[in-house]
């Protein structure tokens, strides 16, 4: 048994390699991980910092474990798939949308012969996705949409973080993200019900978003080209979880009889549209032809089943995958934007 507790001593060494790297810390007015990123020569730590950290280490005679270190990085297989929540509609992620780009994405990591840590962050601090890098436990981030925050990953591109977003190409961006071309999915959803001659469109989906506010430009830029005048009138900032959309739904489109077609900017809202348009009374496409976005499976199966944007979730996943994969290889590869397509059913279908 004493040998026992014993061999259960801490080392010794290590105590005093902890106890270093606080003095460091305090001395450098920096907190412990930064110091041991510092140290361990991260990017995410600016050079003035790391200098003052490595002087501070020197007189300390402080000695970092670099065989333990590039031990530790040969054995990270492991990439942080982060999904940011709304705090206020508190969006699942079993969203159909996320459920189906999520897998794609454990699949190619899969494929690759990579691990998937699974996360979520508030959408108003993206930044904090960044600490399963900082921490060690992954080797970079995928983060699925944008949200309201572009600057945030603008500023954790600025600190190359190892790190690629599925979204839509914004200008001054500095971060790698891959993402469906948003305003062409927009474009094709309003000329697609103006030929089938409607004219009082409403869209549905909140522009704060990047991606909305993509695919807003191109009903926009649809509307403008048929002379049609874009009414923000006729606009729903429309969150993405169910419980939060319905009534907002339910009550701009009992507000707003005059509406002949409706682009909505997921599948779940034209399904939410749809249903509250048969509770006033008005059938679906024959008073209100309407669009959905994602071309998800259960688009299929809604009553009626749904016209909407096809995007090619399971291509990007491997390509949000080899990105990454790429800036961890050094190389800082660029924005990369996805064809979209319609598929034509029953809530908008073909011209006769």
């Amino acid at each position: 048994m004493a040998e026992n507790k014993k061999s259960a001593k801490p080392d010794p060494t290590s105590e005093q390699r902890r106890l270093q790297m606080a003095d460091i810390a305090r001395l450098a007015g920096v907190s412990v991980s930064t110091v041991s990123r510092a140290l361990n020569g991260s990017g995410l730590v600016n050079a003035e910092t790391r200098e003052r950290v490595a002087e501070l280490a020197r007189s300390l005679n402080y000695s970092i474990n670099l065989g333990a270190r590039n031990l530790r990085l040969q054995e990270n297989r492991t990439v942080a798939v982060v999904v940011p929540f709304d705090a206020a509609s508190r969006q699942h992620i079993s969203d159909p949308f996320f459920l189906s780009i999520v897998g794609a994405i454990a699949d190619a990591l899969t494929d690759r012969g990579y691990e998937m840590l699974l996360a979520r962050v508030d959408a108003e601090h993206l930044d904090l996705a960044s600490r399963w890098v900082d921490s060690g436990k992954a080797l970079g981030v995928i983060l699925i949409g944008q949200w309201r925050h572009h600057d945030q990953l603008n500023d954790m591109a600025r600190r190359q973080l190892p790190l690629v977003v599925w979204g839509g190409e914004m200008p001054q961006q500095l971060y790698c993200s891959v993402g469906g071309d948003n305003v062409l999915g927009g474009t094709l959803a309003t000329r697609h019900l103006l030929q089938l001659g409607r004219r009082r469109l409403a869209f549905v989906g909140d522009a704060r978003l990047p991606e909305v506010w993509l695919r807003r430009q191109g009903h926009a830029q649809a509307l403008r080209e048929a002379g049609v005048a874009v009414e923000p009138a006729l606009e729903l900032a429309a969150p993405f979880e169910p419980g939060a959309a319905t009534g907002p739904v339910r009550d701009f489109l009992a507000a707003h009889p005059e509406v002949d077609g409706l682009v909505c900017c997921s599948d779940v809202l034209a399904m939410l549209a749809a249903q509250s348009l048969r509770a006033l009374g008005r059938r679906v496409p024959q008073d209100v032809a309407l669009v959905g976005y994602d071309d998800m499976p259960l688009a299929a199966y809604c009553d009626p089943p749904l016209s909407t944007v096809h995007q090619p979730v399971a291509e990007a996943g491997a390509l949000l995958v080899d990105a990454l994969l790429r800036q961890l290889d050094g190389e800082r590869p660029g924005p990369l934007t996805l064809p979209v397509h319609l598929t034509l059913r029953d809530s908008a279908p073909a011209p006769r």
